[in-house]
Order: structure tokens, then sequence, then C-alpha cells
């Protein structure tokens, strides 16, 4: 009974437990190649699409497009890319293309247009194809190593590119990435496409020639049918230019003799090769050499920016020659003999390798400069405090320093001062105070500076020259030495006429009537002469609140005096003359103008300290009541100064006179008598109008009795406190315009030597880009820089050319249409990744090349450690004395194509491809094998 019991407890735990396994869950793998499925579809990859035959040298020229996304395998990142060449023939609606039997991959694999071009992605140079997709190891990912990884990539590209038809080639990347290693696969209607790869670091000897590589690519291909098609062969041997002894030096080295001066000329003229020299010159040369290495050679006299490299800048010549179209039984290259001269080669391509970053004069002061503009130290932390500044005297103090400015002294005519005089006294007194060996500048270094900075220094000093207008042309600093200028000779009127009023009456009319004229140069408000006249005596000079201006001689001659209503009598102040005969509307009393403060003259950092201020006032009706409240300081005194020259005026006789087009004039009839009737324009009706309100606000105030709108002591002080606290970075920033554009005009001056189309062309652009950002009042340091770097680039260019130029003798072209040709030549080496020498060495350009190499060839010989290398080029040479001109190829690379049926004999004949890339470090086999899955 208890055996029973037992079964029976057994048979119900057995029936509770119970798994299910659900086989409709995708695996990861599964997702996987689901997600690439999707991409795949998202881009449009499907089925083969229609198209032409690439045409010669589109793989360079044309424009490719790039496409990328992540995907993830578990956490494993991926990152699949799809690359395709974008040709504009493509569009034609007009042709009609008909759809290929198979992919257009393996199509390419045969095209021999596209061959060893010149800047591609590695798998286009390998495969000639031009519409491909990668699937590599995602950013900080360790590299795929392991085979089943590999296999298991592999294998999920085919189910995809299977399951959806895609007949583009996929490509996955594996091991490190250095190694440029990729395999993969294109599917198609019954064929199909292996990409596979070999590489090693060392070649083997038995295939270090075209015959062992023909052996590989036969029998991986199973080349056993009978009559034996043909097998296509491209070669291209690269030769490698590194030894310049000839021409070592791009521009010519300083002369030959030890100059006592730290500024070392520099030859303009750079086209020459440089002459060895003797032994006996090497003392006298050494000092020369040490201001190269300084920085310092290049400058030919001061106020001219330096130019030119003082390295060579072009670092490696490549020679490419190549035999494009060949069959295995036309050439012989084996481990014993080659037919394979360059000389004799069909086609010649050149390409240059320049130095990265050559120290180069003008791009090292543009550098240098730009640092500077970022440095924190003050002046007196460079010089010193009290370097120029008297003992025993406190100079910290600010607020009388523009009545220092135009205190008069026995030495100094008080017409004479201004701040140029000022900077010429003080140039004289540091000379006189301090030795000159201690100073950071040489005195000639010093006029020359001082002169640049203050034109008006150089002046004769007897002149009594006006100030130069206030313009927003100029850069801050002359702005501001205007505006101290515009200060001083006001202060200097107010102070001669106080102190003999009558006898200089005359003489400060004329001061402050040239200061009118040039501070109202950039005010838009009504401008007026003044006339004649007394001063009125009531100014403080320490704190000089109100306007001193002329009482005009209606006020001294005739004064008038007007009654009013209630009885009381109303004096006329501040008239000028009469307006044109016009009358007051509400009397017959002539309308006169009145005597007005002349407008304040602003600086460009003074406007746009206004402007921010404005700015934050906002745009509610608060702000802009307040904001126009501020703006209208000019209009209420003009307003004050009418109604006192005008006693008994109204709003609509002020508008008459200051804004004419606001009030509407109709002559009516009235009793047989034309009366003037008019009303204010509708933009002056309007509520809440700033003229009506401002009208109603002002006092009759005559303008001598006026709050100043300009106070020119405030301003002065504010002006000299600016150039107290600039920095040596801020006076640089100031200077920054006239840098770049001495740059600019130094860069047109070199380039129109050479006539170089790319530098001209860039020219143009950098100068409408340095004028864009040189006018903003804020610089922004990214886009200056960027600015700076295109300056370099173009002086980097004129110098390649010049190195170019001499190294393949323009100069030695026996006639201008020659030297026109090799000019073409040397701008297409520059713009261009890769140049096509015409006549390819039985051309004029192939000679000069050929001579190059001669020459280096015979340099090598003078090296012993060379020695061994020739032994090796010897055996590789043999029989043949032309081609020992050139050295041993650096690189060299094989196609060989061919169209068979494989697998089988009676499967479909099918494009196979093998590209073989030879060099001392590196020996790798590129090879694309495409196989009949109908009939095998």
């Amino acid at each position: 009974m208890a055996a029973v019991t037992d079964v029976s407890e057994n048979t119900k735990s057995e029936s509770e437990v119970f798994e299910i396994t659900d086989f409709t869950t995708a695996s990861e793998w599964e997702r996987f190649v689901s997600r690439v499925e999707e991409v795949l579809n998202e881009w449009k990859l499907t089925g083969n699409s229609t198209r032409m035959s690439p045409k010669k040298s589109n793989y360079s020229s044309g424009t490719w497009e790039e496409n990328s996304q992540e995907i993830n395998f578990v956490d494993f990142k991926f990152s699949i890319t799809h690359y395709a060449l974008v040709q504009e023939h493509e569009n034609n609606t007009n042709t009609e293309l008909e759809e290929a039997p198979f992919p257009f991959a393996m199509q390419e694999l045969l095209c021999t247009n596209n061959d060893f071009p010149p800047r591609a992605h590695c798998l286009v140079r390998w495969y000639g194809i031009r519409e491909f997709v990668v699937i590599s190891p995602g950013a900080n990912v360790e590299a795929i190593i392991s085979e089943s990884k590999c296999n298991l990539l592999l294998s999920s590209i085919s189910i995809s590119l299977v399951n959806i038809g895609c007949q583009v080639p996929i490509f996955v990347q594996i091991q490190q990435k250095w190694r440029r290693l990729y395999f993969g696969e294109c599917q198609g209607q019954g064929v199909h496409t292996e990409f596979e790869m070999v590489h090693l670091r060392r070649v083997p000897s038995q295939y270090n020639h075209l015959s062992g590589l023909l052996d590989i690519f036969k029998s991986k291909t199973g080349y056993t049918i009978y009559p034996l098609p043909p097998i296509n062969v491209a070669i291209r041997f690269t030769y490698i230019l590194q030894d310049w002894q000839q021409h070592s030096w791009p521009l010519q080295p300083p002369g030959l003799q030890t100059r006592p001066s730290t500024l070392s000329t520099f030859p303009h003229d750079s086209a020459s090769p440089v002459n060895s020299a003797p032994v006996s010159f090497h003392i006298a040369l050494k000092s020369d050499f040490d201001n190269l290495l300084g920085g310092e050679v290049g400058v030919e006299e001061f106020g001219k920016l330096p130019f030119g490299a003082c390295e060579e800048t072009i670092s490696e010549l490549h020679l490419s020659t190549t035999w494009p179209d060949l069959t295995e039984g036309t050439v012989l290259d084996n481990d014993v003999y080659s037919d394979l001269d360059p000389l004799h080669a069909p086609h010649w391509s050149l390409r240059i390798k320049t130095v990265e970053h050559p120290q180069c004069l003008l791009g090292d002061l543009l550098t240098d400069f730009f640092k500077l503009l970022g440095r924190k130290e003050t002046t007196e932390e460079i010089l010193g405090r009290g370097s120029v500044e008297e003992e025993g005297k406190d100079t910290s103090d600010i607020s009388s320093a523009l009545s220092k400015l135009t205190e008069p002294t026995a030495s100094v005519p008080m017409s004479k001062l201004s701040v140029s005089n000022m900077v010429h006294n003080a140039r004289r007194h540091i000379k006189r105070h301090r030795v000159i060996d201690d100073c950071p500048l040489g005195a000639d270094v010093l006029n020359c500076i001082l002169q640049y900075l203050f034109p008006d220094a150089a002046v004769d000093k007897t002149e009594n020259k006006t100030p130069q207008t206030n313009s927003f042309g100029k850069h801050a600093k002359n702005q501001n030495t205007d505006m101290l200028n515009c200060c001083i000779k006001r202060k200097q009127a107010r102070d001669s006429i106080h102190k003999n009023p009558e006898r200089s009456n005359e003489t400060a009319f004329q001061n402050i009537h040239q200061v009118t004229e040039v501070t109202a140069a950039n005010s838009s408000s009504q401008i007026t002469a003044v006339s004649p006249g007394k001063f009125l005596d009531s100014w403080s000079d320490s704190e000089e609140e109100f306007f001193e201006c002329l009482s005009d001689q209606w006020d001294t001659e005739s004064p008038c005096i007007r009654r009013e209503k209630d009885g009381s009598k109303t004096r006329a102040e501040g008239r000028m003359h009469p307006c044109n005969n016009m009358t007051l509307l509400n009397s017959s009393d002539l309308l006169f103008i009145p005597v007005t403060q002349e407008p304040a003259p602003m600086t460009e950092d003074l406007l746009e300290e206004q402007s921010e201020i404005l700015a934050k006032l906002g745009t509610s009706a608060e702000g802009a009541q307040l904001r126009a409240r501020m703006q209208s300081a000019c209009l209420l005194s003009d307003m004050e100064s009418f109604k006192a020259a005008n006693p008994g005026s109204i709003l609509e006789d002020f508008v008459r006179w200051y804004s004419p087009r606001d009030f509407l004039e109709d002559i009516v009839n009235e009793n047989g008598q034309t009366v003037l009737k008019g009303k204010l324009s509708p933009r002056m009706k309007i509520p809440g109008n700033i003229w009506v309100e401002t009208w109603e606000n002002a006092k009759a105030i005559p303008a001598h009795r006026q709050r100043r709108l300009f106070d020119d002591t405030k301003e002065a002080e504010k002006v000299l406190h600016y150039l107290e606290v600039q920095k040596p970075a801020d006076l640089s920033r100031h200077l920054l315009p006239c840098i770049i554009h001495a740059t600019i005009l130094k860069l047109k001056e070199e380039e129109a030597f050479e006539n170089i189309p790319t530098v001209k062309k860039n020219i143009q652009k950098a100068t409408i880009q340095a004028g864009k950002l040189l006018q903003q009042f804020h610089l922004d340091d990214n886009n200056l820089e960027d600015c700076i770097d295109s300056l370099i680039a173009m002086e980097m260019i004129i110098a390649q050319f010049r190195s170019l130029k001499t190294k393949l003798g323009i100069s030695e072209a026996e006639n201008e249409d020659q030297r026109e040709k090799l000019r073409l030549f040397l701008n297409s080496l520059l713009e261009e990744p890769e140049v096509v020498v015409i006549g390819a060495g039985q051309g004029k350009v192939g000679g000069i090349i050929h001579r190059l190499f001669h020459i280096a060839k015979e340099t090598a010989i003078l090296d012993k450690e060379s020695e061994q290398r020739k032994e090796e080029e010897k055996n590789l040479t043999e029989g043949d004395s032309k081609i020992r001109d050139f050295p041993s190829p650096a690189g060299r690379e094989i196609l060989l194509r061919t169209c068979i049926p494989r697998p089988a004999p009676y499967s479909k004949a099918l494009p196979q491809r093998l590209f073989c890339v030879l060099t001392r470090e590196e020996f790798r086999l590129v090879g694309a094998f495409s196989s009949d899955t109908s009939f095998f």
C-alpha cells in the first residue's frame, strides 16, 4: 500500500513540472540579420539597378556619397556604411538602359577605364567597383580576430543578400583596422562572387614577379580549359624621389657675410637653386644660419612682411609608370629578367607629397600674432611699472587729465597741443631718461611704429592742423584718439575765451567752428554754423555743467522783447538769423533759426554701448517710451533753443523749421487776403507722440544756459582710461585689420610673379571673408583662425610652386611656349592628386623627371649604405643600363583579369580578378572570384 502511494505522488509531481520551448522567438543572430535587411531596404539597395559604364577617371573626379548607421549584435556595436559614386549622366532620362544579366559589380571587375585611381577608397582601387557596403566594428570596439566570428558575419550578410535580392557587394572588415582586411560577397541571379584577401609583411621570393603571380591566379580560378582564354594584365610601378641635395632650399640662402644687425636680409628672387658654399665660408655663414634658426631670416626691411619657406616644402616626388593593357604572352617578368623598362612605359603620371606644416616666415608671423591676441599680461607686467613715468609724481589720478593735456607751457605753444604732439614729447623724454640698450625696441623701430600709429606726428609742428573727422571707417584706436583731440580743442577754446574774452573772441569762434564741423560729421541731427559774439561768464572749470556757446549779433545790437497776453515781457535769446522770411503761425513775428548745441561725436564702441543699453530696455510699452526719451535728448535741446529764440511759437512752427516734410502747407484766401494754413502730418498726430510730449516739457532756455549734450571733460577721461587699460593683446586686436590687409597685399604681390590660378581665387575669397569678419565689433576667434589658416595655406602653395619651379627648371625652357606648358603642368600638380605626364618618358617633362632621378642615383653612389641596395638593383636591371637611372620601385601593383567558366567547364563564363600589391613592407593579394550557382 505504501508503494502505491509513492508511485502516485511521483506521478503527480512529474505532471506539475514541464517546460515549453517557444521556437517562434527570434534569436540574437536572427535579429542581427533582420536589422541588416532593414538598413538595406531603407537605402533601397534591393534588385539590380540600370546604369551606364563609368567613364575614364570618373572614380577620382566624381562625387562619392556615404550613408552610415549603427547596428548591434547582442552588445557588440557595428557600423554599416554605404558608399556610392554619384554620376550626372545617370539622371539622363533620354538614354535607354537595359538591365544587366548579372550584377554590375561583376561587370566592373573587368572594366579598364578606372584602373589605379589616384584618390579613392581602397576597395574602389582594388576591385574597381563604384557601389558597396562595409560592415566594420564600431568606435572603441575590439577588432574581429577569431575565425568563427568572421564566418558568422559572412553567413549573416549572405542570408541578408539572398532574402532581399540585393546585388550590391557587402564587405566585412576583420583583424586590426591598419591592416585593411576585408572579406565579402555579391549575390546575383544564379551567380556568386567571393571577395578575399591575403596580407603579409614580406613578399615571398617565388611571388616577387609577374610569373609567380600568374601561377597563383591560374590555380585559384581553375584555369584548365582549352583553348585558354586571355588574361589581361595591367602593371604600375611607382618610383619615389626623396633626395633634394641639388635643390635643397626653396629660397635663396642669406648672404655670405656676418652682419652686425639682428635683422637679416632675405633676397626677393627665390627661383635659383642653392650653390654649395666652400668650407672657408663656414664661419661667415654661421651667424646667418643662426638667425635662420631664430626665425629672423626673410626680413628685407622694417615695414615689409617676410615671405617664404625656411625648409623644403616638397618631401617626395612620386613617379608612376603604367602599362595599362597587356596580355600574358606580351611581357616577360621573372626572377631573372624583366621587360618592364620605366622609360618605355606608355603612361607616366606624377604626384607630389608635401611637408606637413613647414616653417614659413609669413605663416609664423601670423601664428604668433594670433597667439598674442590671447595673452593676458598687462603693459606694466611686460615693461614694468613706471617705465616712462617721472620719479616722485603720482599719475594715478585721471580726473584732471584733460586740464593737464591743455595746460599751456613755455616750450609748447597751446596751438601745437595734440595727442600726437604729446606722444612726440614723451618719446623724447624716454630717450633722455633711459638707456637705449634697455629699451624693448630700438629707437629706429619705435619711431616707425609711432609714426604709423600716429600719422599726424610726422606733420610739421608749426602748422595748426584741424583734427580729422571721427569716422567709423577707422578702427577703435583712431576713433578714440580723434575723440581726445576733439575734447582738447574744445577745452582750449573755452580756456582762451575765459582768460581773454575780448581779444580772443574771434579766434575762439574759429576753433569751435572747426570742432563743430568735425564732430558733426557723423550726426543725423540738424547742423548749424555759429555766429561770432560774446561768451557767458557763468562757467566752472571743476563742474563744467553748461554749454558755452556764442550769443548772436541780434542779441547784442537789437534785442527783441515780446509782450505776452498777461502783460509780461519775454526777451528773445539765442537767435541766429531769420529762416527764409518765414513768420510764426500765431503772429507776424519772423521765425528765427536758433543757436543750438552741436551734436556729440560718437565712437564705434560708444555707439555699441549705447545700443546695448537701449536693447536691454526690452519691447514693452514702458521700455519703448523710455528708449524714445533717451534718444530725444538732442531734440529737447533744440526745442528749448527754438522756444528761447522764438517766444510765442507753437509746435507747428518748430516742425516747419526742423522737419518741413511733417508740415502740410495749404494757402487759402480769407476776405481777399492770402493766408497760409497748414497742419501736422499724420505721424505727428499719433497719440503719445514723443515730439508732442517733448514740446510740452521743453522750456525756453537758450543753448548757452543748457546742460551740455557733450561733456568733453568726461569723454576725455573715458578715452584716457580706455588707453590706459589697454593690454598688448588689445592693441594687437586693433592692429589685426592692418596685418591681415598687409598679408593679403603681400600674397597678391608674390602671386603676381608666379601666376597661380588657385592662389588668385583663394585671395579673392580670403578678401571677402576678411572683410565680413573684420566688420564685426566682437571678432569670433574660430572664424579668425580659419581666415589666418587660409592665408598661411596660400603662402605654402606659393612656396611649393617655387620649389617645383626650381627643381623642374622652368627658367631653362627653350622658349616661352615651353615655359607656359611647364607652368600649367606645375599648377595642375598643385591642384590635382595626380597629373599625367604628356609624352611619358619621351616628352619634355619626362626628360626633366628622368634627369632628376639620374642625379639622385649618381648622388646615392657616394653613399656607402647604398652599396647593398645597388647590388639588389643590379640583379633586376642586368643587361640594360638605362633602367639603372631609376631606383628599385617603391611599390608595384599588378592587376590580372579574365573571364572563364567556373567552377565547371560547362558553367557560365564569369569575371575573375586579382589585384597584387608588392612593397618593401607589404604583400597583398586582393581577389574577386565568381562562380555559377546554377550549373556547377
